[in-house]
């Protein structure tokens, strides 16, 4: 199971070194895409036909839907992890995302969101202060 927090940098050559942890359940090959929030998400191989599925089945006739589809779909790159467990971020998910050289790495159980470290410390704040009232809107939905 992907969970959990990690600080980690992106080299001079554009790699990122996924956790140690997270690599056996990860493979080979991974999916990396935009998010939401200007994070970038990795997915499994696995993980990503269940996605990619679901967003193929969105209807085409909602401008929504074609815009989110729009959104992952275009942005999704397989990239390979070297033998110390590094991936290649392309430039384009980089700005995206806004990386300077630190990142967090968060585990969200099937799958993993790469944020920068200064976003991702401004979204931790903002979201503890409004948690318990993001809990009771939750509740409906078996939480």
């Amino acid at each position: 199971m992907l969970i959990g927090q990690y600080q980690h940098t992106i080299d001079a050559k554009k790699r990122l070194a996924l956790p140690v942890r997270f690599r056996g359940e990860l493979g080979a090959k991974v999916i990396i895409t935009k998010g939401i929030e200007n994070c970038l998400v990795v997915y499994t191989q696995k993980e990503w036909e269940i996605m990619s599925s679901k967003l193929a089945n969105l209807p085409v006739s909602q401008g929504e839907a074609r815009s989110f589809t729009r959104h992952i779909l275009s942005s999704a790159t397989e990239v390979e992890l070297d033998k110390l467990g590094r991936i290649l971020v392309p430039d384009y998910l980089k700005q995206y995302a806004g990386f300077s050289k630190n990142v967090v790495i968060a585990g969200l159980s099937n799958r993993l969101e790469i944020w920068d470290e200064a976003k991702w410390q401004q979204y931790s704040q903002n979201a503890e202060k409004g948690v318990e009232e993001i809990v009771s809107k939750l509740g409906p939905m078996g939480i």
